[in-house]
């Protein structure tokens, strides 16, 4: 049988507080980010995040992003707090990325800031769960609410699912979607009221424009017939 087409899922990422987590799986989120870099101005407080996964992770994926931070470091975080999910969003070799799987158990997503399309073309040796593929701003690691050229993901060719990131916003993503066909989508500052604040209106009106992409009956019958 073969499986209707759907909206891609929504990963809320910059989540600080319990009340944002809980607003965005009420949205119908996949899964929640908790920065767990200092140098974010979105970093979540290890014993709120804690507290975001012992809450909610049996309805949604929780998802600790990394910069460049040590293995132990990734290993003991992600026990500690109780992740479902990895996000490395440094400079993360594919060694890396396999023994983070191996010591956490959780599923691992490799990031790429992309300015051209070698730096899609880079990701093919990272044999993670999930690719995902984020704005290049120069000096800036992520969240910049900055988009960058979708029609380069026409050429990849990679079998992982992708995830795309990069100044998405209510009124953006539907276009982001028709051109890249990912699996998910990720949020941060489009869902914001300020950094690391979500806004109920803006993750409620995300989660709307997304699902909105969904392929309508007559376009599967058209598919099948």
């Amino acid at each position: 049988m073969t499986r209707a087409p759907r909206a891609p899922r929504i990963k809320f990422c910059g989540i600080t507080r319990l009340d944002d987590a809980r607003l965005a799986v009420e949205a119908g989120a996949w899964a929640v980010g908790v920065i767990l870099w200092p140098g974010s101005k979105r970093a979540c407080d290890p014993p709120e995040a804690e507290l975001i996964a012992r809450t909610l992770r049996r309805q949604v994926e929780v998802c600790g992003v990394f910069v460049n931070a040590t293995l132990d470091e990734v290993a003991q975080a992600a026990d500690t707090i109780g992740l479902t999910m990895v996000q490395l969003h440094g400079d993360e070799g594919p060694a890396f990325c396999a023994e983070v799987a191996r010591r956490t158990g959780a599923k691992v997503i490799k990031a790429a800031r992309v300015h051209d399309q070698g730096d899609i073309t880079a990701l093919a040796p990272f044999h993670t769960d999930f690719h995902l593929l984020d704005a290049h701003v120069p000096g800036e690691v992520g969240g910049t609410g900055r988009t960058f050229d979708h029609g380069l993901v026409a050429k990849r060719r990679s079998r992982v699912p992708l995830i795309l990131s990069g100044g998405l916003n209510a009124e953006n993503v539907g276009a982001a979607i028709a051109v890249t066909q990912p699996f998910a989508v990720d949020v941060a500052s489009g869902v914001e009221s300020s950094p690391g604040i979500k806004d109920p209106e803006r993750i409620t009106a995300f989660a709307a424009a997304v699902a909105a992409t969904a392929p309508h009956d007559d376009e599967h019958q058209a598919v099948a017939s």
